[in-house]
């Protein structure tokens, strides 16, 4: 794009993704979740172009820009522009002070690795154009008009936990967070000796955002159902095992796995974060397979190239935990494993990975990070 041969950033801002510890898909059930920003990250550099409209964009990573005028924004058929254009549709419900800028996007966060690329891309570019126009936007304002334009621009009926933590998260502090009333506690964790080291399967989880749907239609279904004879109920997180046992003939089959994922995956995260307060290692780890077996067997978000990971490490007495990150279908697994024990376990598990499915992992640390922040600022 022509913007790029004399572009000199006013604002450079720091975008990260997220790992979530454990609480996958409860945040759409207003349940509790339990993630943190990491240190991969996308990086934004704004300046004003002095134009009333006119927005120039271009991701440095993929080498490919638009520019759209804040006058006549409307959905793209490129699903990576959808996310920019849904965050200036709602930044220009909010506010009239949003003008022409140019934007250069770069990024070390890998997109469908379920580490949230897609938040961090809505928040950073919100968190930018309130500092860069002094829009008065609160933190908790970007957040949910992030979540907003996901759910319209990209059509994906996400919860908040991934835009929360991009935005709110601490550095050395992992989040429980509240998705009913978004009250929120950070509790300090020191991971030493042990590591958290992803598995990225390069499964790219192109099912996840439409499945992602259907999940979250299945454990309405469930809702309406309980509802009828307990009224207060509004979501999953007010339904206790008791009540859904109590309906369970009159669910399907499905629909009743879903439910009782959520509801054992709620308790899940209160008890991992308890756990982290104590440094009980040992207890997070068992949660942790817990949970990636209600994922793989009652959600159905797994995949095999998951599940095969999650099984190796099992084997491996230097691993206390592991479980399948993010929306499901692919993307990353979570592993805590003794620090000791991290180059042989990467070693091995990357070379029975490309036996079995003759792919390669990309394996990294997850250091846990701020959430998004201005770097630097020339005005």
């Amino acid at each position: 794009m022509k913007f790029i041969e004399n572009f000199v950033p006013e604002l450079v801002i720091d975008s990260p993704g997220r790992i979530n510890i454990i609480g996958e898909h409860t945040d759409y059930n207003m349940g509790y979740v339990l993630p943190t920003a990491i240190s991969k990250k996308i990086v934004f550099k704004f300046c004003r172009n002095n134009s009333q409209d006119t927005c120039n964009v271009y991701s440095k990573t993929y080498d490919v820009g638009f520019t759209v005028n804040l006058a006549w924004i409307s959905r793209s058929k490129t699903e990576w522009e959808n996310y920019i254009l849904g965050v200036l549709h709602e930044i220009g419900k909010r506010s009239d002070k949003l003008q022409g800028f140019d934007c250069v996007i770069d990024s070390n966060l890998p997109g469908g690795s379920g580490l949230s690329s897609s938040a961090a891309l809505e928040c950073g570019l919100a968190f930018g154009l309130n500092e860069l126009f002094s829009l008065e936007l609160s933190k908790r304002d970007i957040v949910e008009l992030s979540q907003t334009a996901e759910h319209t621009y990209v059509g994906t009926q996400c919860g908040i936990m991934d835009q929360f933590a991009s935005v709110m998260s601490k550095k050395d502090h992992v989040i429980l967070l509240d998705c009913t009333s978004l009250e929120h506690n950070y509790i300090p964790v020191d991971f030493n000796p042990y590591k958290i080291i992803m598995l990225n399967t390069n499964v790219s989880h192109n099912l996840a955002s439409s499945e992602y749907n259907v999940r979250k239609a299945e454990c309405a279904d469930g809702v309406a159902i309980i509802k009828k004879s307990y009224p207060k109920v509004n979501s999953l997180r007010d339904i206790t095992r008791k009540m859904l046992e109590e309906h369970k003939s009159k669910m399907a089959g499905k629909v009743y796995d879903r439910c009782s994922f959520i509801i054992d995956e709620n308790k899940r995260v209160i008890a991992a974060a308890e756990a982290l307060k104590t440094n009980d290692f040992d207890k997070l780890g068992t949660l942790l397979y817990m949970a990636h077996d209600g994922l793989s067997r009652l959600y159905e978000v797994s995949c095999v190239e998951s599940d095969f990971l999650v099984d190796f490490s099992k084997n491996n007495p230097n691993v206390l935990g592991a479980r399948q990150t993010g929306g499901g279908f692919g993307g990353c697994v979570l592993n805590i494993v003794h620090e000791s024990a991290v180059e042989d376990f990467v070693a091995s598990a990357s070379d029975a990975y490309l036996k079995k499915f003759n792919r390669s992992l990309i394996p990294f640390e997850a250091i846990i990070g701020p959430g998004t922040k201005v770097v630097s600022q020339a005005f």
